[in-house]
């Protein structure tokens, strides 16, 4: 009982990710990635969330967008735009030779679990990372202006729209890949859920049938780290879609909307004054990760608080 799961969408998620990677022996960390954001576009299967995971923990995520490599060039998008393409959803060179040698494997008849497994393996990471399924499931929002895929709302309107509602298409009848069941089922030390959107990244993985339950019937004391600092969002549109929601912006709001699922919580300090409220027991500290070392932090704080649930019977 020493593997750790973490439940993980995006930039925000990859980044308690790499911290936990940091301070695990290799091999000790299993990824669940969401791949509701997952989209066809040019002709490729573009899976946003896994590649930022890759990227993050091979070292090669690009520190300036936030998305994509590092020391990037963008030869491809210029000449797509010359010709009239469409460029709204931007792929640098070295980002593309990914997309394709994906696209040419699952065109192969191999599934994304094991495709992901052997980009990983070829990158040198040492963390499983695990797309939450090999079923297509998709993300569309209900807007102000209709319902949209989930990257238009996202990339190409830059979430501007008003958000009334989620729905994952094809969630109902997929199924939660091999890897992550066994990850869930082998008595893990602790089961995080990052930073990530609670709606938007960690809610398809929820929406798979059976995943609470694994959850639940693990054993494992089950941790959410808050995406919320002192009522804004670190990275990304948590906040707005929360307000549009008709959510209060706290991390209260957050806590009440993994009810039943989680047993503790970590709050940044900026909030403790909110620890009073919470119905299950919090960690507080610094929860911003700008640095190597406050990933390690927070990742530490998450994984010593679990451990203390756990010795006190919490789970």
């Amino acid at each position: 009982m020493s593997a750790v799961v973490c439940l993980s969408g995006g930039v925000g998620g990859a980044k308690l990710l790499l911290g936990l990677q940091r301070i695990l022996p290799a091999g000790e960390l299993t990824a669940i990635i969401n791949t509701g954001d997952d989209f066809d576009h040019l002709g490729l299967r573009i899976c946003p969330d896994i590649d930022t995971a890759l990227y993050t923990l091979a070292g090669l995520a690009n520190p300036e967008l936030g998305w994509g490599r590092r020391d990037e060039t963008w030869t491809f998008m210029q000449t797509l735009e010359q010709l009239g393409g469409e460029t709204w959803f931007r792929l640098g060179d070295g980002d593309l030779a990914l997309h394709i040698e994906r696209t040419r494997r699952l065109g192969d008849g191999q599934l994304l679990d094991s495709i992901t497994r052997v980009i990983a393996a070829t990158l040198g990471i040492a963390t499983t990372v695990v797309p939450m399924t090999n079923d297509a499931v998709r993300t569309r929002v209900m807007t102000d202006l209709g319902e949209l895929d989930f990257q238009h709302y996202f990339v190409r309107l830059r979430c501007e729209p008003a958000l009334q509602s989620c729905r994952f298409v094809g969630a109902e009848t997929a199924t939660i890949t091999s890897a992550a069941s066994a990850a869930l089922t082998q008595s893990p030390r602790a089961i995080v859920i990052a930073p990530s959107n609670p709606y938007l990244s960690i809610d398809p993985i929820l929406a798979l049938p059976g995943m609470r339950e694994l959850l639940r019937a693990s054993g494992a004391p089950v941790i959410a780290v808050t995406p919320l600092i002192g009522g804004n969002a670190v990275k990304g549109p948590t906040a707005k879609i929360m307000r549009e929601l008709k959510r209060e912006i706290s991390p209260l709001a957050i806590a009440e909307h993994y009810r039943g699922l989680v047993d503790g919580f970590v709050l940044d300090e900026c909030d403790s004054a909110l620890a009073a409220q919470l119905a299950i027991p919090c960690a507080i500290t610094n929860t911003l990760m700008r640095s190597l070392a406050d990933r390690e932090r927070v990742a530490d704080v998450a994984l010593e608080f679990a451990d203390s649930l756990r010795a006190r019977g919490a789970r």
